[in-house]
């Protein structure tokens, strides 16, 4: 009887023990269930981190905003962020990672294009949805065959756009005929915006005299700016990112090329005076998404926001990752759920979202249809000149 008993007062014990486990496990699966994980997957280290910082900072602001008004579909959005150190393979194995082990329904990122179609793959082959709100290249969401892209986004316009409208600004408002073309041809960004440069500057009359080529991560750039000043432009078209372009500005000016610089959205970086310096960067004008100056009540109410939390003003690269949060707040609503197939389809489906880099629709090759604004370096700091609609 004593070990019947000894038997029983045991297996009490184990049941116990092992309901109170299972309680204890129900609020960590009920808080689970009460959030919606969406992956980051940006340049926080490396040759580009100010942009992969600048759009984390934006997209951490508005998902801190939409949490605090309910969260979306009664749920919390949790950033699963991981830094892909400014690095095409690094990018391709966070996304990865983001999509089978931290299983996030949806990935934002990478900044660049080259990093953004390096994390495609991984992000289409798991069947999550990737999203970038800076990648500019037109290759991003269709392939070599012009093929889309089931699962790739994004909210920038491309480099065919800005290209374009660089040399509709060379020749409509600026009143200039020849041009010199200097190419980071380590860069499929730099490579896209001069192409569709030069292709559209021939067809308006324009002639490109003379075209260069450097890399990224060079230093000595006076070897190429002395054949290009040797043949007169009356404008140097630099598609590029802001390190390189700050150096490249700073020693054109050093040797006397004092013709106008134009260029696209790679300029957007506080750390573009500090390389070149402000002197340099007269007479220099570039394509981008937002302006700072843009009175809208909704870009006030954002640039205020950021000012508060960050200390700082927002740049365009905040307002895009801003603007990507609530793009894809939008979607998963609209979705109904947060799957990752549903979301695809929304975000395919999305008209006229309003953000605060402007209204977009996306169109069939899964690029937004938008406005895009030509900036002005004026001592130092960026103005705004126009804003062109697509």
């Amino acid at each position: 009887m004593k070990k019947r008993f000894t038997l029983f007062m045991a297996l009490l014990f184990t049941l116990s023990f092992l309901t109170a486990c299972s309680q204890s496990s129900d609020p960590a699966s009920a808080s689970a269930a009460d959030t919606i994980k969406v992956g980051l997957n940006y340049e926080l280290s490396g040759n580009v981190a100010t942009y992969g910082q600048g759009l984390t900072n934006g997209i951490e602001l508005a998902v801190e905003e939409i949490n605090k008004n309910g969260g979306v579909l009664g749920k919390q959005i949790e950033l699963v962020k991981v830094d892909n150190k400014s690095d095409n393979a690094e990018a391709a194995n966070v996304s990865s990672r983001l999509a089978t082990r931290d299983k996030v329904v949806a990935i934002l990122g990478a900044a660049t294009s080259g990093n953004t179609k390096a994390a495609s793959p991984a992000a289409t082959e798991n069947k999550v949805p990737l999203i970038s709100g800076s990648a500019t290249a037109d290759d991003v969401t269709v392939d070599s065959n012009g093929k889309v892209r089931e699962y790739v986004f994004k909210i920038s316009f491309s480099d065919s756009f800005q290209g374009v409208t660089m040399a509709n600004f060379a020749t409509a408002d600026l009143n200039l005929k020849t041009a010199a073309v200097l190419v980071d041809n380590t860069s499929d960004y730099s490579k896209g915006l001069a192409k569709n440069f030069k292709e559209t500057f021939a067809r308006l009359g324009g002639t490109v005299v003379v075209e260069e080529a450097y890399q990224a991560k060079d230093t000595d750039y006076k070897a190429v700016l002395t054949n290009i000043k040797a043949k007169n432009p009356d404008v140097l078209y630099l598609p590029g990112y802001y390190e390189e372009v700050g150096l490249i500005v700073k020693q054109a000016r050093e040797l006397g090329l004092n013709v106008p610089v134009l260029g696209g959205d790679g300029y957007d970086s506080p750390k573009l005076v500090e390389i070149a310096g402000a002197e340099a960067l007269n007479n220099v004008f570039f394509t981008n998404h937002y302006s700072s100056q843009d009175n809208a009540p909704e870009v006030v109410k954002f640039k205020e926001a950021y000012t508060a939390k960050y200390g700082k003003e927002a740049d365009a690269f905040n307002a895009l990752g801003y603007d990507l949060a609530y793009f894809l707040a939008d979607a998963i609503k609209r979705a109904g759920e947060a799957d990752s197939v549903k979301i695809k389809d929304a975000l395919a489906a999305t008209k006229d979202f309003k953000g605060i880099t402007g209204t977009l629709s996306i169109d069939e090759f899964h690029n937004p249809v938008k406005a895009v604004t030509i900036l002005e370096v004026k001592e130092g700091k960026p103005v705004f000149l126009k804003k062109l609609e697509p």
